[in-house]
């Protein structure tokens, strides 16, 4: 019989009793005693299909009956979906710090690059890319393999390991003695600041239940994603003018030293592993080596993490079609935004206008004269298009709110696909309006605050893009999310690697306009991407093998939690009956 443990947060009777008020009060204690002892006989023969290690169910037939399960009970407070509010905020908070950790170092010693050639020597200007996309390589190898492993062994030991990486190579960079160095520093760095765009949509799926709460967690997420990029180049910019190019890097690592505290105060969010604990804990206590979480009852082989933790990224960018349109749509608009704001600030100085014919630098150091610093505020209407898109995503997410709870709700509102996709409907089209925008109004007879202005359309619509699919991704996958997003990050990485190299000939064969336009038309035929999973998303997702095995893991974990609920409340009665017993005698 399982035991009852001290430590589990057991529910009152009284609390029970509001859903099935009296359900007990006709049995006598020997009725009693029987249905617990036969709840417990099949709560311990149950099979289980929740370990985290693989997506095919577990074999664990072969277990012993007398094994003890560890669960998490109703209103269970170490259960995330349970915590506090204020935890909860905290974890968001910890986790937008790390992700401006990762993304503001992405574009960081862009606007030093000037400095960086002449104080390294550098005679090959085609090499000064090097240092914002070698970083990206690091979102492509990071997400592969540390997004799938937080989904094995939790996301805090991940996190801080993979932080550790990034804060050592952060300094390395600052006392980085050669150019080639500071690349290969520049690498390291990147992987081990590729975590947290990957895991982090995991993190958020483990403490909210609905996904609503986790839609507007995940928006404050996308929005320190999309101010990364446009912090650093304008730190650096002023930065390596006045104390030199060492201090981008210096000033990079007393923001990595200013959330270290967050990081190491913020408690783990996979469940398995919090039961994994818990376990432990208890069998320490109690000197019962059977006490286990459903976790603990699969073997973590190395070959089958190799094989089928390792590969899951993999396996579904490559055959879960949701998962492979998001990341070539994404990876296109992240490959246009990484390709410009490289370009803004690859030598984007006056007196070089033809060094990189690469969107911003020709347009605003050639055709307006600006200095690094003022091309680098040239981007902030892309940080305030974010703003306008996460008020969008709000405004949508209330309307959306009020048509379910209308006495007739309207049908498009109870589909799956109408939760978050509509969002990305708008903001395609706002990317390919700033793209054609840009191309076609740089010129010295109009005023620069024109194709400035362009970034605003395409701030609003890169970030409604991002958080529409990747909320969409993290709500039909869960469990799965971190691996989902690390598909979709690595995926995107590469084409952010890609595009700046690709750039300089393109703009310089096709000119801005016709470079533009030729983004714009890509950009218009992925538009259709949401569309067409608005259409036909639920079929997609019916015939999906991990949205199946989700599904499924879900009822069972759900019949399986009722049957420890009912025992608890079996129990508690039982109690109840005993005392009332002793007070008779």
């Amino acid at each position: 019989m399982a035991a009852k443990w001290t430590d589990f947060p057991t529910p009152s009777a009284n609390s029970y009793s509001q859903q099935e008020p009296n359900i007990h009060d006709s049995k006598d204690e020997n009725d009693l005693h029987e249905e617990l002892k036969l709840d417990d006989e099949k709560l311990a023969t149950s099979r289980d299909t929740s370990g985290p290690a693989s997506p095919a169910p577990s074999n664990d037939g072969d277990r012993e009956d007398d094994r003890n399960i560890v669960e998490f009970t109703q209103d269970d407070e170490t259960n995330p979906y349970n915590w506090s509010r204020k935890k909860k905020i905290y974890v968001v908070v910890t986790a937008m710090m790390l992700v401006l950790n990762s993304t503001m170092g992405s574009a960081l010693p862009s606007g030093a690059t000037g400095v960086t050639q002449e104080y390294f020597d550098v005679k090959n200007e085609e090499l000064l890319v090097l240092p914002v996309s070698i970083y990206l390589i690091g979102y492509i190898v990071g997400p592969m393999v540390f997004a799938p492993l937080s989904e094995s062994y939790g996301r805090k030991i991940v996190m801080i390991c993979t932080f550790v990486m990034f804060t050592i190579f952060v300094m390395a960079c600052a006392v980085a003695p050669t150019f080639a160095s500071l690349v290969v520093f520049r690498t390291f760095a990147g992987i081990g600041a590729s975590t947290p765009v990957s895991v982090i949509g995991g993190i958020l799926a483990d403490m909210y239940s609905s996904s609503r709460a986790r839609g507007m967690a995940i928006t404050a997420f996308m929005a320190a994603t999309t101010w990364g990029p446009l912090l650093g180049p304008l730190i650096s910019g002023y930065v390596s003018v006045s104390v030199g190019w060492r201090w981008v890097y210096w000033i990079e690592l007393i923001f990595a030293g200013a959330t270290w505290p967050f990081l190491l105060m913020m408690p783990e969010t996979y469940p398995p592993v919090i039961l994994q604990r818990r376990a432990k804990k208890l069998r320490k206590q109690t000197g019962n080596s059977k006490i286990l979480a459903r976790s603990e009852l699969v073997e973590q082989e190395l070959w089958a993490l190799i094989t089928t933790v390792l590969t899951r990224p993999l396996r579904m960018m490559f055959l879960e079609a949701i998962v492979s349109s998001t990341c070539l749509y994404l990876s296109l608009e992240y490959g246009i935004f990484y390709s410009e704001s490289a370009s803004i600030w690859l030598l984007g100085l006056a007196d070089r206008p033809a060094v990189f014919f690469q969107a911003y630098d020709p347009i605003f150091s050639g055709t307006y004269g600006f200095t690094p610093g003022q091309v680098g505020l040239a981007f902030l209407p892309i940080g305030v298009g974010s703003m306008i898109a996460a008020g969008i995503y709000i405004w949508w997410d209330i309307y959306l709110d009020r048509a379910r709870h209308k006495s007739t709700p309207p049908a498009w509102s109870q589909k799956e696909e109408f939760i978050r996709l509509p969002l990305a409907c708008l903001g395609g089209p706002l990317i390919v309006v700033s793209l054609f925008w840009l191309g076609w109004t740089a010129r010295p007879e109009i005023h620069w605050i024109v194709p400035v202005l362009s970034a605003l359309p395409f701030g609003v619509g890169f970030l409604l893009i991002f958080m529409a699919l990747i909320n969409y991704v993290v709500d039909a996958y869960e469990i799965y999310a971190a691996s989902a997003m690390g598909a979709t990050s690595a995926a995107r990485s590469v084409f952010g690697v890609i595009l700046p190299f690709a750039a300089r000939p393109l703009y310089a064969r096709l000119g801005v306009d016709w470079a533009c336009t030729l983004l714009g038309v890509l950009s218009a035929l992925m538009c259709l991407i949401p569309f067409i999973f608005i259409r036909y998303g639920a079929k997609i997702r019916a015939n999906s093998k991990f949205c199946q095995e989700l599904k499924q893991k879900k009822a069972d974990n759900e019949k399986k939690q009722q049957r420890l609920w009912e025992r608890q409340r079996s129990r508690q009665a039982l109690e109840d009956l005993e005392k009332g017993a002793e007070h008779v005698r």
